[in-house]
C-alpha cells in the first residue's frame, strides 16, 4: 500500500470520528524548526510562528526570499536564512519540519525523507501529508486559544478568530494576573486551593450578572447626581432669562423642527458608529446662523442627554472599559473645561483650529480604513495599544469644546487605530462624553448670554429619542462594519471642512 493511499485511508477515518487531534503548546524555543520556502506562504507560516514564540529557533531554506521575510527576520537572531535549493542535509539536527513552497513533488519527497529520520511534518495546504497543522491562534496576554477545522476550512477557522478576539476583552490578561497572585497566596492542599479559586470567579460572574440586573452602583449614582446639578443650573439660567424663555412658550421658533430632525438623524449616526455628532450639528447649527459660542453651548447641552442614555446603555451591554474610562474622564473634563473657557473669550479661535483638526482626523480615517481590511497593506504589523491615554482625552476634550465637536472622532479614531477593541473603545467614548458635554455645558452656561434655547431645545429632545435605538444598532454591528462606517465618516466631514476652509481664503 502506498503512502498517499494510506495518508488518505487514515484521513477518511478522521472524517468519520470527527475531530481527532491532540492539541499541544510548544515551546518553541527548545526546538530547531525547518521551513522550506521563502514565498508569500512561507511568509505567512513564519509569521505565524515568530507571532506566538519571537525566540523560535528556526531555519529557513529556499532559492529565493520575499523582501518581507527579510525583513522579519532582522528583529529575530534566533531565525537563519539559507539561500539556496533544498539539500537532504536540512534536515539533520532539526525536530520539526513545515513545509510552504508551491511544488508537492518536492513536498512529497522531503515528506519521504523526514518520515525515515522520524520527524514531525506540516504541509502547507496538504492535510493529507501533516503530521501536525498550524491552527489559528487568539492571543490576548497571557491566554491562547488554538483552533482546529481538521484541515477542512481555514476561512471558518479565521472567522472564528475574528468572533474571538472580537468578543474577548484585551482587559482578560489583568484578571489571569491577578487570579495568579491569588493562587499564589492560598494555602492548603490543592482541593483547599480549588474551592478559594471557585470562590474568587464566582464572585466575579455574580458581579457580572449584579450589572446586567441594573442594581444600583457608583456609576448611575453619578450619572443621576450630574443630571440633578446640571438640571438645577439650567433651571436657574432660565429662570435668570425669563423674556427669552416666556417669548419661546408663547411661540416655537419655526427652525426648532429644523434642530429636532437635525438632533434624531446626527444622534443615529453618532450613536452607531460613535463619533461626528458635535462636528455635523456645529456645522448645521452655524448654517442656521447660530454663533459660534452659542453652537458649541447647544451641541454640548444636547449631547448630556443623548450620550447619558447611550453610555447607560452600553454599560448595560458590558461594553465599558472601566479602566479606560477612569483616565478618559480626569484629563477629559480639564482639557473640556479649559477649552470652553478660551472659546467663551475667543468665538474666532475655533475657524483657526478647525483645519489642522481636519487634517489629522483625515489622516486618522485613513489609518482606520486600511487596519479594517478594505484597502490592502503591504506589511502586516502588529497592532499595539495607544499608552497615552490621558494626553488623549485632554487633547479630545479641549478640541471638542473649542471646535463644538471632536471628542468621538479624535479620542475613537485614535483608540481603534491604536489597536483598542471597537466595540468597547465606542461604549466607553459614549459614556466618558456624557461627563465631557456636561462639564463643557456647565461652563458655556456660565459664561454667556443670549443662548438659543429653540436650537438646544430641538437639539436635546431629537437626539435624546435616537440615543438608545443607536446604541442597540451598534451592538448588532461587527467590529470590521463599525472601523469602516467611522473612517467614512470621518475622512467625509475632514474633507469638506479643509474644503471649506480653502475656499475661505
Amino acid at each position: 500500500m502506498s503512502l498517499l493511499t494510506q495518508n488518505k485511508k487514515n484521513q477518511n477515518v478522521e472524517e468519520g470520528n470527527g475531530n481527532e487531534l491532540f492539541p499541544v503548546f510548544l515551546k518553541l524555543q527548545n526546538f530547531h524548526t525547518l521551513l522550506v520556502g521563502g514565498g508569500n506562504v512561507g511568509l505567512e507560516k513564519l509569521s505565524a510562528l515568530l507571532g506566538n514564540s519571537p525566540k523560535a529557533n528556526v531555519t529557513v531554506v529556499a532559492d529565493r526570499f520575499l523582501p518581507e521575510l527579510k525583513n522579519l527576520v532582522i528583529n529575530h537572531p534566533s531565525v537563519k536564512i539559507i539561500e539556496r535549493k533544498f539539500k537532504d542535509e536540512d534536515l539533520n539536527d532539526v525536530e520539526l519540519v513545515i513545509l510552504a513552497t508551491d511544488n508537492r513533488e518536492l513536498h512529497e519527497y522531503i515528506r519521504k525523507i523526514a518520515k525515515e529520520k522520524g520527524l514531525l511534518l506540516n504541509v502547507a495546504d496538504t492535510p493529507e501529508l501533516c503530521d501536525f497543522y498550524l491552527g489559528s491562534i487568539v492571543k490576548k496576554g497571557n491566554l491562547k486559544i488554538a483552533i482546529s477545522t481538521n484541515g477542512k476550512s481555514p476561512t471558518v477557522a479565521k472567522r472564528i478568530k475574528e468572533v474571538l478576539n472580537e468578543n474577548i476583552p484585551d482587559e482578560i490578561d489583568d484578571t489571569l494576573t491577578q487570579i495568579n497572585k491569588l493562587r499564589l497566596t492560598l494555602k492548603g492542599d490543592f482541593s483547599d486551593k480549588v474551592k478559594a479559586l471557585n470562590q474568587a470567579t464566582a464572585s466575579l460572574v455574580s458581579e457580572k450578572e449584579s450589572e446586567r440586573k441594573l442594581s444600583p452602583t457608583a456609576l448611575s449614582y453619578m450619572i443621576w447626581g450630574f443630571v440633578v446639578t446640571f438640571t438645577a443650573v439650567i433651571i436657574y439660567a432660565i429662570w435668570q432669562q425669563e423674556p427669552i424663555f416666556r417669548n419661546y412658550i408663547e411661540g416655537i421658533n419655526p427652525q426648532f423642527y429644523w434642530f429636532l430632525g437635525a438632533g434624531f438623524v446626527f444622534a443615529m449616526i453618532d450613536g452607531a458608529i460613535g463619533m461626528s455628532y458635535g462636528v455635523t450639528s456645529t456645522t448645521f447649527s452655524l448654517s442656521m446662523g447660530i454663533p459660534p459660542a452659542s453652537a458649541s453651548t447647544a451641541v454640548h447641552i444636547s449631547e448630556i442627554l443623548s450620550n447619558g442614555i447611550a453610555g447607560f446603555m452600553h454599560y448595560r451591554m458590558g461594553n465599558i472599559n472601566k479602566k479606560l474610562l477612569r483616565l478618559l474622564l480626569v484629563y477629559g473634563i480639564i482639557g473640556a473645561v479649559l477649552g470652553a473657557l478660551l472659546l467663551s473669550n475667543l468665538e474666532h479661535y475655533a475657524h483657526y483650529t478647525k483645519p489642522l483638526i481636519s487634517v489629522y482626523t483625515l489622516i486618522l480615517g485613513i489609518v482606520i480604513l486600511k487596519k479594517s481590511g478594505v484597502l490592502k497593506q503591504k506589511d502586516k504589523v502588529a497592532k499595539k495599544k495607544i499608552k497615552n491615554v490621558g494626553g488623549l482625552g485632554f487633547t479630545g476634550g479641549f478640541i471638542d469644546a473649542v471646535g463644538g465637536g471632536g471628542w468621538g472622532s479624535i479620542v475613537l479614531s485614535s483608540l481603534i487605530a491604536g489597536g483598542r477593541n471597537a466595540r468597547y473603545s465606542l461604549g466607553t467614548v459614549k459614556l466618558s462624553r456624557f461627563f465631557i458635554a456636561l462639564m463643557s455645558s456647565l461652563t458655556f452656561v456660565t459664561m454667556l448670554n443670549g443662548l438659543r434655547w429653540y436650537a438646544v431645545a430641538g437639539l436635546v429632545i431629537g437626539s435624546a429619542v435616537a440615543s438608545p435605538i443607536a446604541a442597540r444598532v451598534s451592538n448588532k454591528l461587527s467590529a470590521k462594519t463599525i472601523m469602516v462606517a467611522v473612517s467614512i465618516i470621518v475622512i467625509l466631514v475632514s474633507l469638506r471642512s479643509i474644503g471649506m476652509f480653502l475656499l475661505a481664503l
